[in-house]
């Protein structure tokens, strides 16, 4: 009798699409010259201000996610105006962020679902998302991002000033190594339960070289050795604990962060947790991160708002065509006339 030998591959997949190569896609939707040159200044006037050399505030305000770039667009051309009136304070740098976590499922973000339909057209999304930051970079807007997939970066990270390593990856041995060979300044968030030593750990980490396995630019598997990434600094953004925003938050954070001979360099995320998960709070969590820096602790680098044209947030899925213009698919957000209104009172406090 003859034997079928049997399957042990790809038992549970049902499609395998391969992407264009990163140096393909990047040719494709190339950056300029001028593009390249403003990520490239903005990325040191953040280094900066991280290590104390530049006395303004770093501010990372915008959309939860982007799940419509003509909503993201008109959003970022509001910011810009803002930036103007209040560079002599504060840096403006927009959330532009296309992946998002999920505790179970959900919508994953625009660069896996751009359509918006379960139809996970990526290689639609990554094109979207590259020709959206070259649209922002025009408008003189820094531009700053999650960095969820390991694979993500090949693609876009040459159009991104600043990134962030979310609560849920902050202790991914992967995520640690990806941000030892990122180019831009990065933050990373403590734990969703709240721990600071994680991300204390996570920085240690990323500052040191890595050797991993990755992408190559011709999309060929490689095995990747970093110099590790010094311009890594950490995110308060409160845990199951409650806030952690507080002057005596700061103060133990800045100095687990110099028992461990790092940069004492915070930025405190005024959502989240620290707002109780609540937008309406934000202005509030703000206002004490500004006055707490404005009394001299200049510990805290920066602060990180969810900001969007409407105010708070849609149920999702439903039909694209019923969405409201400018209102999150994801977390709640404050609405564009209070993120002008508490941008403004906190560039005038500092």
């Amino acid at each position: 009798m003859s034997q079928t030998t049997p399957q042990v591959s790809d038992l549970n997949i049902a499609a395998n699409i391969p992407l264009p190569a990163p140096a393909l896609l990047c040719h494709e939707i190339a950056r300029s010259g001028p593009q390249a040159e403003f990520v490239a200044k903005s990325r040191e006037v953040i280094r900066e201000i991280i290590f104390g050399q530049d006395p303004r505030l770093l501010l990372v305000a915008g959309p939860c996610s982007i799940h419509d770039v003509d909503a993201g667009r008109q959003y970022a051309e509001r910011l810009a105006g803002l930036a103007e009136q209040v560079s002599e304070k504060i840096l403006l740098v927009m959330r532009v962020y296309f992946e998002k976590p999920r505790t179970t499922v959900g919508w994953k973000g625009l660069i896996m679902d751009p359509e918006l339909d379960g139809s996970d057209n990526i290689v639609s999304g990554l094109r979207i998302a590259r020709s959206f930051l070259r649209d922002i970079i025009d408008l003189g807007i820094p531009t700053a991002t999650e960095l969820l997939d390991p694979i993500t970066p090949q693609y876009i990270a040459d159009l991104i000033s600043w990134s962030a390593i979310g609560a849920r990856t902050t202790e991914s041995q992967t995520h640690r190594q990806m941000a030892s060979g990122l180019s831009m300044p990065l933050g990373f968030k403590n734990t969703t339960n709240g721990s600071i030593t994680a991300a204390v750990n996570a920085i240690k980490a990323a500052t040191c070289p890595q050797t991993f396995l990755g992408i190559g630019a011709e999309g060929i598997a490689s095995a990747v050795t970093t110099n590790g990434n010094p311009d890594c600094h950490i995110i308060l953004r409160g845990g199951e604990n409650g806030p952690n925003y507080s002057s005596d938050h700061v103060a133990k954070t800045s100095g687990q962060l110099e028992a461990h001979g790092l940069q004492p360099a915070i930025m405190i995320d005024a959502s989240h947790d620290n707002s109780g998960k609540d937008h309406v709070n934000q202005p509030a969590v703000l206002a004490d991160i500004v006055a707490q820096r404005a009394a001299g602790n200049t510990d805290i680098i920066g602060a990180m708002i969810e900001s969007n044209l409407v105010a708070g947030s849609q149920k999702f899925p439903q039909p694209v065509a019923d969405l409201t213009f400018g209102q999150s698919i994801t977390d709640k957000c404050i609405d564009w006339e209070t993120t002008e209104k508490v941008v403004q009172e906190a560039a005038a406090a500092l």
